[in-house]
């Protein structure tokens, strides 16, 4: 399934569901941190992040996670992706290393993809 943006609140069943017809029990995730907006589902963050830089987003703001929705919330968010290695803007590993970019992903994880008191 190709990648598709999220801009408001996806209800549960469409998460299963995308996240079923991709790796079953993980989906990719891109997330533009500034716009608060992100692409679920795809083979690859490169897939997602393409979709989100053709609707205007900016390299610098896009970071790819691994989202496991039926894990723990403390458990749900890998934030490792090829994406992520942006030695221009001080991120030199597959990891996101800024807390302050986590903090961001993870609040907007929440608000359009699954809160953490959520489960499916």
């Amino acid at each position: 399934m190709k990648p598709i943006i999220v801009t408001e609140k996806i209800s549960k069943e469409e998460l299963a569901r995308i996240t079923k017809e991709n790796f079953g029990t993980m989906v990719k995730i891109d997330v533009d941190v500034m716009r608060e907006i992100a692409t679920i589902g795809g083979e690859w963050h490169s897939e997602g992040d393409e979709v989100l830089s053709k609707d205007g987003s900016s390299r610098e703001d896009v970071w790819g996670i691994n989202f496991h929705p039926w894990n723990e919330s403390e458990n749900r968010i890998e934030y490792t992706s090829l994406i992520n290695i942006k030695p221009a803007f001080e991120n030199r590993s597959m990891q996101v290393e800024n807390k302050k970019t986590r903090e961001r992903i993870h609040a907007i994880v929440e608000k359009i993809i699954l809160r953490d008191d959520e489960t499916i």
